[in-house]
């Protein structure tokens, strides 16, 4: 369990400068963007000359260039660069669940979703998008004052074994990525994905789990128990339980999978024994999709 967020951010910056700088790629529709210095080129406001394109019907006279236009028989309008940064938002679950970890040598699941959280946010706003959490306490903001308050926030752990993914204050069309074991109320996912599709919000869901939630180890005299200790469960012959158990879970992912479908999310997932830059290049690459 990461206690301070003072060490999570070397980490995250070190995991981050392996991969080249994130280039913007947002989708630009109504109410999501942000003016900014870094993004996409787009015809819009600005200063900075972008291409010359033949005039159309309802253009008004002021655009016309007249130099470029006397070339030929055509007119044609001076079109300029609209530069623009659009916003991210994160969610990673910090409830007890995630505090788990099967042994030693692996990492506690909150680990991981941290340090890819951070990396993530380092690469998006190094690329000059504006990244911020869901909900209303840290709204997306550049630099790298945000970096460390995402840091901060990333530190805090929750009492409850599940926490529901949080869904308030989403910015219409901007691109979001949460992470979670979602091992928790389904409920709760397939309302997060509601309302931020009716919001016009695309993104991420990844699924963080430890190696022995997926291959169930466990024989004999077993106690299960949760982190925070609500949920308590205890068996003479736990291998009796392992088929049941890996149909539920495996249930539970395609339920994941079809909600992602329907919402136009994107769905990932990842065992903490495995390597972090391997994951971090995945959400990479899914966080560029999810604007497409």
């Amino acid at each position: 369990m990461i206690s301070a967020p003072a060490p999570l951010r070397p980490r995250a910056e070190a995991e981050a400068s392996q991969l080249p700088p994130l280039l913007a790629r947002a989708e630009r529709l109504a109410g999501s963007v942000l003016l900014g210095e870094h993004g996409r080129r787009r015809s819009g406001l600005g200063d900075d000359f972008w291409q010359y394109r033949p005039a159309q019907p309802g253009d008004s006279r002021r655009l016309i260039d007249h130099r470029r236009s006397a070339r030929g028989d055509m007119q044609f309008v001076r079109e300029r660069e609209w530069q623009i940064a659009q916003s991210v938002m994160l969610w990673v679950d910090q409830g007890g669940s995630m505090r788990f970890s099967s042994g030693n040598d692996t990492p506690e699941k909150i680990d991981r979703a941290r340090l890819l959280a951070l990396s993530i946010a380092i690469l998006l706003i190094r690329g000059g998008e504006r990244v911020g959490l869901t909900g209303t306490i840290l709204p997306p903001r550049r630099g790298n004052g945000q970096i460390l308050r995402l840091a901060e926030n990333f530190g805090l752990d929750l009492e409850a074994d599940y926490a529901p993914p949080e869904h308030r204050a989403m910015i219409p069309h901007a691109r979001a990525l949460f992470i979670s074991d979602f091992l928790g109320n389904f409920d709760e996912i397939e309302l997060a994905l509601t309302k931020a599709a009716d919001r016009g919000v695309r993104g991420v869901l990844y699924q963080v789990l430890d190696p022995s939630e997926e291959s169930f180890p466990f024989r004999g005299r077993t106690v299960f128990e949760s982190v925070g200790k609500t949920l308590h469960h205890e068996t003479l012959q736990a291998q009796g339980l392992k088929d049941r158990y890996l149909e539920r879970l495996a249930e539970r992912r395609d339920r994941i999978q079809q909600l992602c479908r329907l919402t136009g999310w994107r769905f990932g997932v990842h065992h903490t024994g495995d390597s972090a830059q391997s994951a971090l290049l995945w959400l990479y690459q899914a966080m560029e999709g999810a604007t497409r």
